[in-house]
C-alpha cells in the first residue's frame, strides 16, 4: 500500500486542471465513466483516451485514440488499464508531455518501475487509487453524504 498524505494528494488535484483518461469507457455504468465525468463536472478538462471508440464525442471531448494524438498540454494522466498496460501508457506520456505533472494509476493498478520511470522524471505518480474518491474525501464531499463524519448513530 501507498503512503501518500493528504496535504500531497489535495495538492496535485489542486494544481492539475487538464487531465487525459486512458482507458475510458462510454459505458455509463464503468467506473472510468463515472469517475471522468465527475472530474469534468468538478471543472477539470477531461480528454477521453481510448482507441476503440476514437472519433466519438463523451464529456465535450473528442475521443483520442491514443495519448500521442492529443495536441494540447495534459498536466495529469489517469491511468484504467491493466497494470502490464501500464508502462507503454507512461513511457508515452514521457515523451508527449514534456511539462506533465502526475501519473495517477487507478484502483487496482500498480507497476513499480514504470512509476520510478516518471518519478525519475520528476512526475508526481499516485498508485492505486482514485481521483474521485480522494476529491470526495479530500474536499468535503462524503461528509455531505454521512460519510467519514466520525458520528456513529443508529438514527436514519
Amino acid at each position: 500500500m501507498h503512503d501518500y498524505s493528504d496535504s500531497h494528494l489535495k495538492s496535485i488535484l489542486q494544481r492539475n486542471r487538464t487531465i487525459a483518461v486512458v482507458g475510458v469507457s462510454v459505458n455509463p455504468v464503468r467506473p472510468s465513466y463515472y469517475v471522468a465525468r465527475y472530474l469534468g463536472l468538478k471543472g477539470y478538462r477531461v480528454i477521453p483516451v481510448n482507441p476503440g471508440h476514437a472519433g466519438k464525442r463523451l464529456f465535450g471531448e473528442v475521443i483520442q485514440p491514443s495519448l500521442s494524438a492529443i495536441c494540447d498540454p495534459v498536466d495529469m494522466v489517469d491511468i484504467f488499464r491493466r497494470p502490464e498496460m501500464v508502462p507503454p501508457i507512461v513511457d508515452e506520456a514521457l515523451e508527449c508531455f514534456p511539462a506533465l505533472n502526475c501519473i495517477w494509476m487507478q484502483i487496482g493498478v500498480e507497476h513499480s518501475e514504470a512509476a520510478a520511470k516518471a518519478q525519475a522524471r520528476g512526475v508526481d505518480v499516485i498508485q492505486n487509487r482514485c481521483p474521485k474518491i480522494e476529491y470526495q474525501r479530500l474536499f468535503g464531499e462524503l461528509r455531505m453524504g454521512g460519510f467519514a463524519t466520525g458520528i456513529i448513530s443508529s438514527k436514519l
